[in-house]
């Protein structure tokens, strides 16, 4: 299971990087669920990025979260993605 977090992972961390325009601002939180095959990311950025991450009409996040569902059921696990900023992560 490690090999297929830290694969999506990089997805993740690749695609991120194309939209952001504060990169050090961006953070990736993974999140494993114990006795389960279920592993949340959580992309923390910051305000101005995430319109641009989301896309229009969320199509741009919606990509990005079908192709890491899509790796994660290939290999049996169930991966959710998040797309905050950093004060919506606050509250979580």
């Amino acid at each position: 299971m490690k090999t297929v977090v830290e694969n999506v992972r990089r997805y993740l961390q690749l695609i991120s990087s194309q939209f952001v325009r504060n990169p050090e601002l961006a953070e990736l939180r993974i999140a494993e669920v114990p006795e389960s095959s279920m592993v949340r990311f959580r992309l923390v950025l910051d305000k101005a990025d995430i319109a641009r991450v989301i896309g229009r009409n969320g199509m741009t996040a919606s990509a990005i979260r079908s192709l890491a569902k899509a790796v994660g059921e290939k290999y049996g696990i169930k991966v959710i993605v998040h797309i905050l900023s950093h004060e919506e992560a606050e509250m979580v």
